[in-house]
């Protein structure tokens, strides 16, 4: 009997074992065609464009020496620098400017008991189904009413028209998980209802409000499409569209300055993303749930 129970936590263990190899083999595909991609921009970035050519060499790695003249020609030679300022102040305002107008419309459908709140607020989210060509005319026309053409600031204004949607329907859902008696506690305490918004609800809100933040923030980051069509001049334009226009010449791809300008822009984002990836994964869920 002593000799059975003894064995019994290493047959647990064992099983434990065999039960994360499996996970870990049943994950390890994906992780290859996860990390793949990065990889092999790593490797092309610091290649040599002789190397990049060479039929008979091993694509995975190295036939001559590694070089960082592709790192050098994207910022001595295109306004890679410029793209990425462009980029962070584009999505910094798109965020703020999302934020500021969708908390208060998603609390006011989830709260103020408003006549057809809840149709009002699958309207809202159903514009953002609408697909970004059709949009383009009527936006083109109201960045031209605003002389916002060739300029980043076109698409501060134009970015809020697809986020604004989306994150008011996901905070409309999140505000009504949040229980409607902690704001009756503080309107009794002296709060007013911007108070209670203010001081109770937005703090115990914050997974749905970093989701919409991260939300607005990505897409602001990888849109082409917009950027393409309102922006020309080399010196304005963001990362995503610098990059696919600049560093392609007619028939000329610059593959290392390519991979290296996605490489310095991806990875840091990438990173960043995945710190609040539990908090972006709660929001979602608990305002579909919900």
């Amino acid at each position: 009997m002593i000799a059975a129970g003894a064995g019994h936590p290493r047959s647990q263990r064992s099983k434990e074992i065999r039960r994360h190899a499996l996970i870990y083999l049943g994950l390890a595909p994906f992780l290859v065609l996860a990390v793949f991609p990065v990889f092999w921009m790593a490797i092309t970035a610091i290649k040599q464009d002789s190397d990049l050519y060479l039929v008979g060499a091993a694509p995975f790695w190295f036939r001559l020496p590694p070089t960082w003249k592709n790192f050098d020609f994207l910022f001595n030679n295109t306004f890679y620098k410029d793209w990425i300022i462009n980029t962070m102040a584009i999505s910094f305002w798109v965020s703020a400017i999302t934020i500021l107008t969708s908390v208060p419309a998603g609390y006011a459908l989830a709260r103020l008991r408003l006549p057809f709140a809840e149709n009002l607020g699958i309207g809202i989210f159903m514009t953002y189904l609408v697909p970004a060509i059709i949009l383009f005319i009527p936006l083109a026309r109201v960045v031209s009413t605003l002389d916002l053409q060739d300029s980043w600031w076109s698409l501060v204004v134009v970015y809020p028209t697809f986020t604004i949607p989306f994150c008011t329907w996901l905070l409309m859902g999140f505000f009504k998980t949040v229980p409607f008696e902690i704001e009756e506690a503080a309107m009794v305490d002296g709060c007013g209802q911007l108070g209670a918004l203010c001081r109770v609800v937005l703090p115990v809100s914050g997974p749905g409000i970093i989701t919409a933040i991260i939300f607005s923030f990505t897409l602001s980051m990888q849109d082409f499409l917009y950027s393409l069509a309102f922006v020309s001049i080399s010196d304005q334009k963001p990362v995503p569209l610098g990059v696919a226009t600049e560093l392609i010449r007619g028939d000329i791809y610059f593959w290392g300055s390519l991979m290296a300008g996605a490489l310095l822009v991806g990875v840091p984002v990438a990173i960043v993303y995945n710190l609040f990836l539990d908090k972006f994964i709660s929001g979602i869920t608990g305002a579909a749930i919900k």
